[in-house]
């Protein structure tokens, strides 16, 4: 008897947005399923932040549907998709400048009981390692790489079954966009499911199982991470090959 085929953690139908009579997202769809990295690689103002932003429940699509564990979230408020399991690490980190990391931190839990925040903590510092040192330094005093590793931080405070992360290596150092895109495989790796914007399209890539390209609020290609690091179209476009 064939094993029942399990329902994606997150399916995308035909979602439209706009931001007043723009048309940013134009009928997209998409899946993540559970325990999967996936990527979602494209241009600057293709659309993939507004998509993500629009599944966190900060934008309400015009039409179309979004799941989450099977249940349709979309116009759900952004709140409630964290008490639902959904986390978004955003685009310029967005970490609280003048409190502490380990305030920042404790803002990531409040969603999670009282007494479950010391454990996240733990387990975040397990992760990022530089976050315990500087617990109780105030976040804008932190490098660009060190601040990124907060805001990853703290969207994990919550305990998603999805951490959806929007550009996490921009602006920073070679050497830190290697170290951060390891801690994605390791975050991966322990049970959180990914969805990834990324521009570093190579990197991006490598870590995920599959890739969806957008170009000016559509999807033109999906599949295999694999295979569309080696299609020679989006080596052209993404990968300067």
């Amino acid at each position: 008897m064939s094993e029942e085929k399990k329902l994606p953690l997150l399916k995308v139908r035909d979602i439209h947005v706009y931001y007043g009579a723009i048309h940013a997202i134009k009928g997209i769809s998409l899946e993540v399923n559970e325990g999967e990295i996936v990527t979602l690689i494209g241009a600057n103002g293709a659309g993939k932040s507004t998509t993500l932003n629009t599944i966190a429940g900060l934008l309400k699509p015009r039409q179309g549907g979004i799941a989450f564990a099977g249940m349709p979230v979309e116009g759900t408020g952004a709140s409630k998709m964290v008490y639902k399991g959904l986390s978004l690490c955003p685009e310029g980190r967005r970490i609280f400048q003048q409190m502490t990391v380990r305030e920042n931190l404790e803002m990531g839990a409040f969603s999670r009981p009282n007494e479950e925040t010391e454990k996240s903590m733990e387990q975040v510092y397990e992760f990022f390692p530089r976050l315990k040192e500087r617990e109780k330094q105030i976040a804008g005093t932190l490098s660009g790489g060190e601040q990124q590793m907060l805001a990853m931080g703290r969207a994990l405070m919550s305990k998603p079954r999805l951490m959806m992360l929007d550009e996490p290596s921009m602006g920073l150092a070679p050497i830190l966009v290697e170290q951060i895109f390891e801690i994605i495989r390791d975050m991966n790796a322990a049970g959180t499911t990914i969805l990834l914007v990324e521009q570093n399209a190579q990197m991006a890539l490598s870590v995920a199982n599959r890739a969806y390209v957008m170009e000016t609020g559509r999807i033109t290609m999906e599949g295999d991470a694999d295979d569309l690091m080696h299609d020679d179209n989006v080596r052209k476009a993404y990968l300067g090959s």
